[in-house]
């Protein structure tokens, strides 16, 4: 393993350096969904046969997300990082040149193996070297990809393939990819790689093979494929989950050492009650448009501006996160702003379509800001208490429970809409399935801030640096 490098005067800009490449990996994710009906004219075939491109994406990125903290370890992560963001350029430019599925699925592909090993070497970087009071900082940093992109995406991606064609979806990533490997080149210093443990074949089957069923198998539900084996695919999937834990708790060494489960923090901000919050988060910015459009009749103009107005109010909270966390500490966030967030995503859905569209504003940006500060809090209070042996398994398991609550998030309010309409929701207003959708992911969160009840109230208080030294004594904080 390389040493760390902690307070060196780089570290700020490292956490900027992995946004940069969050925010490319995380728009490319996004932009293409309004672009596939001229992307599926273009290949002649039909619009439904071109979520492909989007579904091999997500595939690819969970088959290499196991593996990719032991080749962080085996080869360093910056050579992992510069490899990485070479590798989604190279794939994004013959995305944009593909002139039909042959070429551009195996392209998709790549960048989804690519994507995989960004996200969790990424944020394991930033861990190295950012020391615990810079830490909640450099999180917030490189949190915010995943709160914009989502967001700013598809309106972006609309507006691009009705200008310049939709292969310019791809080509954008031309040169923020090469910025950013060049910048991870000359900036980060160089790791050394580590003797390295012996690779975990079986884990590494298992835990690629669970994660591609049971996130296929999502992924099927909400596209409505009916047929016997897709069908099969989710509970195949997490049956394979169970073997998989069962061999990594009992492997002498194991691909994920699931020890780091112990620490309350990560596994309450990434397994347990976070989860729960994060499916919130990532619910309202699909449900949003949806409801505009398909529930109000609005146009795509007018759903792409109030989407703006939620994205400003995630832009605004960014500025005064770090402040709020170090003043009321984590545990008072996370249930306070939680109950907020999770009351927002409900208003969202019963708003009076006949208002004004101004009078919408101010429960969007406040959507929007309480949706920032709760995703923040969630991701620096995940990596608060872990120790530094801890780091490589922790960052993986997160970005394999990121991929979960992004899935869950879409998949949870398709059901519960089917399920409305299913049983005669169709009949009344067409806003009504989404209302229940909105209310079912607001409940959600709901749960998730009560759970954060139980948390003493300076948990994750090294991060914060709301803690009297005296009292550290004795103490190891955050371990169940």
């Amino acid at each position: 393993m390389s040493s760390d490098v902690h307070g060196t005067p780089s570290s700020s800009r490292i956490a900027q350096l992995v946004a940069l490449a969050f925010f490319i990996q995380l728009l490319d994710s996004t932009i293409i969904a309004t672009s596939l009906p001229h992307m599926a004219l273009d290949f002649g075939v039909d619009a439904v046969a071109m979520s492909i491109g989007i579904t091999t994406f997500l595939l690819a990125m969970a088959l290499v997300i196991p593996a990719s903290g032991w080749l962080a370890e085996r080869w360093g992560s910056k050579r992992v990082l510069i490899f990485s963001v070479s590798l989604f350029t190279l794939a994004s430019l013959v995305c944009g040149v593909s002139g039909g599925l042959e070429s551009f699925i195996p392209a998709r592909m790549a960048q989804g193996a690519a994507a995989g090993l960004m996200a969790p070497v990424g944020r394991l970087l930033v861990l190295r070297h950012a020391p615990k009071s810079e830490l909640m900082r450099a999180i917030a940093t490189i949190t915010w990809p995943a709160l914009f992109a989502p967001v700013i995406g598809p309106v972006l991606g609309g507006w691009i393939t009705e200008t310049v064609g939709w292969q310019w979806n791809f080509y954008i990533n031309l040169p923020l990819g090469l910025l950013s490997a060049l910048l991870f080149w000359k900036i980060v210093p160089q790791d050394r790689p580590g003797e390295g443990r012996r690779f975990d074949g079986r884990g590494f089957v298992l835990c690629g093979l669970s994660m591609v069923l049971v996130l296929g198998g999502l992924e099927a539900l909400v596209g409505g494929f009916t047929a016997l084996p897709v069908l099969l695919m989710l509970p195949a999937g997490l049956g394979l989950a169970v073997l998989t834990v069962l061999h990594l708790r009992r492997a002498p060494v194991p691909l994920l050492d699931l020890s780091v489960c112990g620490v309350t923090s990560f596994r309450m901000a990434t397994i347990t009650a976070g989860m729960f919050g994060r499916i919130t988060i990532n619910a309202t910015p699909f449900l949003l448009p949806l409801l505009c459009q398909v529930g109000f009749g609005l146009t795509a103009v007018e759903a792409g501006q109030l989407l703006l107005v939620y994205f400003l109010g995630n832009l605004v909270m960014k500025s005064v996160t770090t402040p709020l966390l170090r003043h009321f500490g984590f545990r008072q966030v996370l249930v306070v702003n939680g109950l907020g967030s999770a009351l927002c995503v409900g208003a969202l859905g019963f708003v009076d379509p006949t208002a004004s569209v101004l009078s919408l504003y101010p429960m969007l940006f406040t959507a929007g800001a309480t949706r920032s500060l709760h995703f923040t809090a969630l991701n620096t209070f995940a990596f608060a208490d872990i120790p530094p042996e801890a780091r490589t398994t922790s960052t993986t398991l997160a970005a394999m429970a990121q991929q979960f609550a992004m899935l869950l998030g879409v998949a949870l309010p398709v059901l519960l809409i089917r399920l409305v309409t299913l049983t005669g929701g169709a009949g009344r207003e067409a806003a009504f399935p989404f209302q229940i959708a909105f209310a079912g992911m607001s409940l959600l969160g709901v749960l998730s801030a009560l759970a954060f009840t139980g948390l003493a109230q300076d948990a994750g208080r090294e991060v914060t640096a709301r803690h009297d030294v005296r009292a550290d004594k004795g103490k190891t904080p955050g371990r169940a």
